[in-house]
């Protein structure tokens, strides 16, 4: 054999984004214009959605060689020419394992995300920092070319393994031309039309990529948020006069979480709800007149994030908006004339049971007596609703019909009674110390979710403000926020107890 090397090309994709088809074009495409080519995939883990490498071996014919090259199996580090990310948690796994290389390889990859369980699931803010994946991709590439891969797709009508093939064509570099790129696409007889749209959509952006986020990136970031004061005034005489309340009642520096939090607790319940919402910012700012701007930020964010909880009634809600139903056909991409069928499984639990009926019916129900055992009988396995169905779509909007009396449920009376004392503590800290008050006002990120994982972060948050309490003075801003982290880091609290052994609160 001549000492003449292979192309080596990483393809990594996850489940439905067609990485096994681009490997096949690039196959293809090397075998038609005098290469031998091979293809393996290796199966990644199922938390990164089915997620799998790809790996091509592209070595050329030579007319004085007869026998055929050996061909590697799968990639390894510092040996690859080209990796192709379809997402990009995606790069950040290549760059991870070794696979880019500064001396060697070109990177192209998609900038959207499609967060891992992981991220997902966390207690705190899980998702992992985008623009750090772009730095550090950025450093281990001899050329990184990215954009919106998906949001490509999406306005083309293809699937992101074309785009991957029209911004590999557009880096130039594989010996291959355009032409004999978009004659590998005809060949396949299968979504050719779109397929070469999405193709020549990548191909020009990534011929002006380089090392800079391309136009068509750039084109696709979301637009600024406006600020409250440039908002346009709602046409809805009530909201619009609470909106004129909270640019009249609120600091400029609070008003954009303020404003966001009139728009939820409307959406979440009505416009009395939010109207309570700016009482108590009012009352805080009577309770604390010289507040700096990041306790009332702050402040001004959670309150909105808690007073809208998630309950049984926000659940249904949410499942029956005719938005969802857009959502998820859009996402499956299927046609009008298809028939979509959404299962929703679910598993109530005696305490959301208590917690949606009016409270005094609800603690009565919540004793241990028969008509309890029953309930609860029936509550032990979760089951499965078809939402795109008559009888399942009207027992979640039933339920989501209760919002009117919400504000006379269990639930709303103990979130209330835990609000009020929240605040309470704020005002307190805030004597002794604003910093130490702002990141009181932060610890109610640890009460989220519904169910268990509500059942767990109350517990968390609970044991932590049962320390701001006894500390009082004592307690530093700082010691606050690395217990308030460390409750955040674990579901089962065991982080959380370690560093109250350090701290000496244990």
């Amino acid at each position: 054999m001549t000492k003449t090397q292979p192309i080596k090309i990483a393809i990594l994709a996850m489940g439905g984004e067609g990485g096994a088809v681009l490997a096949d074009w690039i196959a293809d495409l090397g075998e038609r214009n005098g290469y031998f080519a091979q293809t393996t995939s290796v199966p990644g883990v199922a938390q990164r959605t089915g997620a799998t490498i790809y790996y091509v071996e592209l070595f050329p014919h030579e007319a004085d060689e007869s026998r055929k090259p050996i061909l590697a199996l799968m990639p390894l580090p510092g040996d690859v020419d080209v990796v192709l990310a379809s997402e990009l948690m995606e790069a950040g796994r290549a760059v991870q394992r070794g696979l880019v290389s500064a001396d060697r390889t070109t990177l192209v990859a998609s900038t959207h995300r499609v967060f891992s369980i992981a991220e997902k699931t966390a207690m705190g803010d899980g998702r992992v920092d985008s623009e750090t994946l772009v730095a550090h991709a950025g450093k281990a590439a001899k050329r990184f070319v990215r954009f919106d891969m998906a949001q490509a797709a999406q306005d083309t009508g293809s699937v992101i393994s074309a785009v991957l093939f029209g911004a590999l064509a557009g880096t130039s570099v594989l010996p291959f031309s355009r032409q004999q790129f978009e004659e590998t696409i005809e060949r396949g007889r299968v979504g050719v039309k779109p397929s070469l749209r999405a193709f020549d959509l990548a191909y020009r952006h990534a011929n002006d990529a380089g090392e800079q986020t391309s136009d068509y990136a750039a084109k696709m970031q979301p637009a600024a948020a406006p600020s409250a004061t440039a908002s346009a005034t709602p046409r809805d005489p009530e909201v619009a006069k609470l909106v004129e309340r909270m640019r009249a009642e609120v600091p400029e520096a609070a008003q954009q979480f303020a404003l966001e939090g009139v728009r939820r607790l409307i959406d979440y319940q009505d416009p009395a709800y939010a109207a309570f919402y700016l009482d108590r910012l009012a009352s805080l700012r009577r309770a604390i007149p010289d507040a700096d701007d990041g306790l009332l930020r702050e402040t001004a964010r959670h309150l909105a994030l808690w007073m809208s909880y998630e309950d049984v009634i926000r659940v249904a809600d949410l499942k029956t908006r005719g938005t969802r139903f857009e959502r998820v056909r859009d996402e499956v991409n299927a046609n009008a004339d298809q028939l979509l069928a959404i299962n929703e499984f679910m598993h109530p639990r005696l305490e959301e049971i208590c917690e949606t009926l009016p409270a005094g019916l609800g603690r009565w129900l919540a004793q241990p007596h028969w008509v309890n055992r029953f309930v609860s009988g029936h509550t032990q396995a979760g089951r499965v609703v078809k939402t795109s169905s008559l009888h399942g779509y009207l027992m979640l909007y039933v339920i989501a019909r209760l919002r009117g009396m919400r504000r006379r449920t269990l639930r709303y009376e103990l979130e209330n009674t835990r609000i009020e004392a929240w605040l309470a503590q704020i005002v307190a800290s805030a004597k002794i110390d604003p910093a130490l008050a702002t990141e009181v006002a932060q610890c109610q990120c640890m009460v989220k979710g519904y169910s268990d994982t509500h059942s767990r972060g109350l517990k968390n948050y609970e044991t932590v403000m049962a320390v701001v309490v006894k500390a009082g003075a004592r307690l530093a801003p700082a010691t606050l926020r690395d217990l308030r982290n460390a409750a955040l880091a674990d579901e089962h609290g065991h982080k959380l107890h370690a560093a109250l052994v350090q701290h000496a609160f244990a």
